[in-house]
This record gives C-alpha cells, structure tokens and sequence, in this order.
C-alpha cells in the first residue's frame, strides 16, 4: 500500500521514523477506539488527541515494539491486553515524522496509568463514529509558507484532527475496501 500524506507531499527522506498504536478495544456493546489527549505543557502537539506512540528508539526491533512500548509507557495498557491485527500504511507528517500505524484488538478488562507528564487523559469513541465518511471533514490551513490539507473527525469536546484523523481514515478506507 502506498504511504499517505497529510500534506500531499510524495517524498519521505529525511522524517523521523514512529509507530502509534490504533487501539480498537473490544467492548461487549460495540467495538471502540481508545485515544489520548496531551498534556498542554508538551513542546511538540500540546492537548491534541493522539494515539499512544512515539519515535523509533534504536532498540527497537520494529515499528510494532515501539507501539507496544510507548502505548504501555504513556498509558500503562500492557501487550498481554493486545491482539495485534496488522499495520496500516505508513502515514507522513508536515511536521517530519513518518508514521507506522499499528492496529491492535485491545481486551479488557484493563486498567490504565497514565504517564501524566505526557497524558492528560484517555478515552474511547465508539469506532462507529469514525467508520461513517459524513464525519471525515477536511480543512486546510497555512504552515510553515505552504497551505496544507488534513482531517478532522470532531466528537462531543474532542477535535480529533490531524495525523490522528488521517490515520483514522486509512483504517476507514482499509474497513471498507475490505467489505
């Protein structure tokens, strides 16, 4: 699969490997989708919503290693919760990091410690809300010169919007090219 852009920029030299996990937790009324928001001090994507993860550290093995490593750090949701699924395509950033998106089915029951230098609080949205395309709203705004396109899917107070939103239209797109 061909990677994808917040930016429409075809070049990937140059960014910074990371890995998110896109946790789907499989609750018994529906399946839903467990996101962060950031803490508002953090230098880089203050209060934004994210998925846990983070960049490659040298030692790890694979993109998944660091998802399943950083998800545990930032929120404490150990890998034994998580049934891996697969990968999504990779997902590049205006902001330069190449983004490998690892999907897991996460299995509760769990409990979560959220690292809170990093996470203000984590959440689930019913995977629902994303799969349905009048949601996917798209914006552009000016960025470093450059008018830039991105994703936005907004739920009650949360405006999930950016790599998260793309990454959750990728996991769309790969859903519904699968029914």
């Amino acid at each position: 699969m061909e990677a994808v852009h917040d930016d429409g920029s075809p070049s990937g030299s140059g960014l910074r490997p990371a890995a998110v996990l896109v946790p789907v937790v499989a609750r018994e009324q529906a399946l839903t989708v467990l996101l962060t928001r950031r803490t508002d001090h953090l230098h880089h994507h203050p209060g934004q919503i994210s998925f846990p993860g983070g960049r490659v550290e040298a030692t790890d093995v694979s993109p998944v290693m660091t998802a399943l490593r950083e998800t545990e750090e930032e929120i404490g949701l150990e890998p034994d919760h998580i049934e891996l699924l697969g990968e999504l395509p990779e997902y590049r950033t205006g902001t330069g990091f190449r983004i490998t998106p690892v999907v897991g089915l996460v299995h509760p029951p769990f409990d979560l410690t959220l690292d809170s230098f990093e996470v203000a609080e984590a959440f689930e949205v019913p995977l629902s809300h994303f799969l349905d395309p009048g949601r996917h709203q798209k914006h552009r705004m000016e960025y470093q010169g450059r008018m830039r396109e991105y994703y936005a899917m907004p739920y009650g107070d949360y405006f999930i919007w950016g790599a998260t939103a793309g990454i959750l239209v990728s996991l769309y797109r790969f859903l519904d090219g699968a029914r």
